[in-house]
């Protein structure tokens, strides 16, 4: 398993600015269009997540009821949609994969 968390980044959010600001600090990041899951099921983006072991970004709140459901995944960073503006949620998950290592984000929600 890596060191460092990697990102999947969902469709419901600015992926493409956030992946690009993210890769550029060094993270590993995927996102919904480069896997090839552009219109894919909430389950299917976060079966991809836990294959590939990386935390789900997302301002889905479906997500927070496939946690709940108790469905395993590899981490869910989750903040509403019109909460933050970009570069504060670029930020916040910066700072995330600072502290955490990807075994302390394992079926656990992180509320940006």
């Amino acid at each position: 398993m890596p060191r460092s968390i990697r990102f999947h980044l969902d469709e419901s959010s600015s992926m493409n600015a956030m992946a690009t600001a993210l890769r550029r600090a060094g993270v590993d990041v995927s996102t919904s269009a480069s896997a090839g899951l552009r219109g894919a099921s909430d389950e299917m983006q976060l079966a991809f997540a836990v294959r590939e072991g990386r935390v789900l970004f997302t301002q889905d709140c479906d997500f927070l009821a496939l946690h709940a459901s108790g469905k395993v995944h590899a981490g869910i960073a989750y903040c509403r949609q019109t909460k933050h503006p970009v570069g504060a949620l670029i930020r916040a998950l910066l700072l995330l994969w600072e502290i955490y290592e990807p075994e302390e984000m394992q079926n656990r929600v992180e509320y940006l």
